[in-house]
């Protein structure tokens, strides 16, 4: 452990690194996080997590940093805003039907890769100051329990909605954490915020929390949209909307976001129009149009077919027009049962819609 005058030069470095490095802030946690795991066990057991398996997958080292990081003594946390300024109006794209709704943090840039690299430089600054330390970073990349340690290191409090908010900043920003053998002293841990609002909670289009702080992922559009294989349950096609990877209801109407700052970094400004593209358009990407135009983007790992199913939903619940109806109508025989079904299901919305006019 540093003395009181090494451990307060040290912070400040962390502040000007972070800020050099385009963090908004850095803080140090504490590693007891038993209420945590606990609430993790309950969430397990209900089945909640659907059919994300690595949740449940890692045992203890998803709550005891020195059982996935031997000798850590030390987990630094940071954030790093992404809602890219110069993006549509989030609210204008969802409330146009014709439009696909991306979730503002896959507009541009994967920012595991991002993030990852900025908090690799980090370490090597503490390294430069004081020589060489035990270290792995990582960025939403292995079972870390990453706002739990965020909330104790001062960097905000998880809201209701089940993300970190920052009274000054909001939701809107990534973390990612350093996992060290260097001893340093911890920051406060963030109080909660939320009080007795629930906006969060009654704007979800799938009614996914089953209470404040409790989400039901298999209800989760961002679930349905991106973690789940095959197909999306009937009864979640139509609140779906015209999401077609994740959903941003829930910080979108969250009071503490009036605070939220956009990103600088030009890593996250929308690529590929995505941010006011037509489904009709990206509908008719070919699997190699999908790999080319998502490279280098969070979008390509749930794969071409589930690109293809989530637009279809969206075109199900999209205005009716004959272009609409015949693209629909040409993908019921696509190769893949998953598109087939789901195009099959929007067309027959279609046709409902026509025969109660």
């Amino acid at each position: 452990m540093f003395s009181d005058e090494e451990t307060t030069t040290l912070k400040d470095d962390f502040a000007r690194w972070g800020k050099e490095l385009g963090f908004q802030a850095v803080g140090v946690s504490h590693l007891d996080l038993a209420e945590d795991a606990a609430h993790l066990r309950r969430w397990l057991q209900q089945g909640h997590h659907g059919q994300m398996q690595y949740m449940a997958k890692h045992g203890r080292k998803r709550y005891v940093p020195d059982d996935l990081v031997p000798q850590t003594v030390s987990v630094i946390s940071a954030r790093m805003d992404y809602f890219p300024p110069n993006s549509t109006d989030a609210e204008s794209v969802l409330n146009d039907r014709r439009k696909a709704y991306v979730a503002r943090y896959a507009l541009g840039r994967d920012y595991h890769k991002v993030f990852r690299l900025r908090l690799k430089k980090f370490a090597q600054k503490i390294e430069a100051r004081i020589g060489d330390i035990g270290y792995r970073v990582f960025v939403d990349s292995a079972p870390v329990l990453e706002r739990a340690l965020a909330r104790n290191a001062g960097l905000g409090w998880i809201g209701k909605n089940t993300n970190l908010i920052n009274k000054s900043a909001g939701s809107w920003f990534f973390l990612g954490e350093i996992y060290t053998d260097l001893a340093l002293r911890t920051d406060k841990p963030s109080t909660n915020h939320c009080g007795s609002c629930s906006a969060c909670l009654q704007v979800c289009p799938t009614n996914a929390f089953v209470g404040p702080y409790e989400l039901d992922a298999r209800r989760c559009i961002s679930y349905l949209t991106i973690e789940l294989k095959g197909s999306i349950p009937k009864e979640y096609r139509k609140p779906i909307g015209n999401r077609i990877y994740g959903c941003d209801d829930c910080q979108l109407v969250c009071p503490w976001n009036k605070f939220a700052k956009r990103t600088t970094l030009p890593d996250f400004e929308p690529r590929q129009n995505l941010d006011n593209a037509t489904l009709l358009e990206l509908f008719l990407w070919s699997e190699r149009d999908f790999e080319k135009r998502t490279e280098g983007s969070p979008i390509r790992r749930i794969g071409f077919v589930s690109w293809l199913r989530n637009i279809a939903v969206a075109l199900g619940n999209s205005d009716t027009d004959p272009e609409t109806k015949k693209t629909l109508s040409n993908m019921c025989s696509h190769n893949s049962n998953i598109v087939s079904e789901h195009a099959s299901w929007a067309l027959d919305q279609h046709l409902r819609r026509g025969k109660n006019v």
